[in-house]
């Protein structure tokens, strides 16, 4: 009886309780979505001042600068027999990067080859200038990693940037000809503007990249052919020399020394800075030993080389656990490799490059060859890794 009483009290207190309860859920699921019902945010808009190619007509097509404030100068005057005139007035073609917008990746289509000057200013300036070659295999020019990335880096420690354009195998040019052509005439134009742009004309080099690598060791050996071959006195740039005063060789193609070559090495070839990954880049870092092993034996002096275990070329597939093939400044994943740059500071530094403009660099020039000779620095780092 007692129990049944206390059923008939109890039972309406425990179901106003759980009553209760449940609005109180249905209110927070309420509040809780009204948080979410919030205003929609507006659409992202469109990305502002993408690159594009230059207008087309009847004239040779005029390169548009990658940078903001690039000075941009063809390499061949109209009419030069250099120049392909059926195809000089197509525009070039833009690859831009579809993860970064505004960034070029690569070019392709180029006719009318350029340089594009970056300069230094202030006291800043070391006089010294660097010519970037670009890679891609001779079919794409890869301008945004080998190219545009290293001007703001190079202005950091006082040295001007060029981006050179050249010509390509994948528009019927010749790597070995009007490639290196394109390359030897970029120096000689920069050196013909070297007061202009208050650069040092004995600090002006090469620094290419894979197959731009290529076209560099080529420009540091032949540059006694080439200036011969342009010295008539109607070449506004006659008599003006197209050695380069240092060659950076970075991750390289195939050197004029590959497959036994053996072409004869000037007296004066500039110094050289050659790395390169090894066991995860085996047929680039022959190539880099080649080029490397040339110049020990002819005694060009302050030849330094880095040859690093970890690291792969850039675009090459890895596999599991390793470190991304990717080129240029990149860290690639944290090792030593992603670090070379500063290796090339550091050559840069020790062969005098940083001191003041007109002041005496171990360049192995014609003049002062033999004068450091006896003293010249042929440093090689190789790291090995087991498989």
């Amino acid at each position: 009886m007692k129990k049944s009483l206390i059923a008939r009290i109890l039972t309406p207190l425990l179901i106003l309780l759980l009553a209760s309860a449940a609005a109180a859920i249905a209110q927070d699921a309420a509040a809780s979505t009204n948080i979410v019902e919030h205003t929609p945010l507006p659409p992202v808009p469109a990305p502002m001042n993408l690159p594009h190619p230059g207008l087309t007509n009847d004239a040779p097509y005029a390169p548009q600068p990658i940078l903001p404030g690039g000075i941009v100068i063809p390499l061949w005057p109209p009419g030069s027999p250099y120049l392909n005139m059926q195809r000089v007035a197509e525009a070039e073609v833009y690859n831009l990067d579809k993860a970064a917008p505004g960034r070029i990746s690569s070019i392709m289509n180029i006719h009318n080859p350029s340089i594009e000057v970056h300069t230094v200013g202030g006291a800043l300036n070391t006089g010294a200038v660097i010519i970037l070659a670009a890679g891609g295999a001779h079919n794409t020019l890869n301008v945004g990693g080998e190219a545009a990335d290293f001007v703001p880096f190079l202005f950091n420690y006082g040295i001007s940037g060029v981006i050179l354009r050249n010509r390509l195998r994948s528009s019927g040019y010749n790597p070995k000809t009007d490639e290196v052509y394109d390359v030897q005439q970029a120096i000689r134009m920069v050196r013909a503007h070297a007061k202009e742009w208050r650069l040092d004309p004995g600090k002006i080099g090469i620094m290419g990249f894979s197959a731009g690598a290529e076209l560099a060791s080529s420009a540091a050996v032949y540059f006694d052919d080439f200036d011969k071959k342009n010295s008539a006195p109607g070449d506004p740039l006659s008599g003006i020399s197209s050695r380069p005063d240092f060659a950076g060789i970075i991750y390289p193609g195939p050197s004029p020394f590959t497959r036994g070559a053996t072409p004869p090495i000037p007296r004066n070839t500039p110094p050289a800075f050659i790395t390169c990954a090894g066991w995860g880049d085996p047929r680039h870092a022959v190539w880099a030993g080649e080029y490397f092993t040339a110049m020990l034996n002819a005694g060009i002096p302050n030849v330094e080389m880095h040859i690093y275990a970890r690291g792969h070329h850039p675009g090459d597939p890895v596999g599991p656990g390793e470190p991304p093939s990717t080129g240029g400044l990149t860290d690639r994943g944290f090792i030593s490799y992603g670090t070379w740059q500063y290796r090339f500071i550091d050559w840069f530094k020790d062969l005098g490059f940083f001191n003041k403009s007109g002041e005496q660099t171990h360049s192995s020039g014609s003049v002062h060859f033999l004068t450091h000779l006896a003293s010249s620095v042929v440093r090689v780092t190789v790291i090995a890794k087991s498989r």
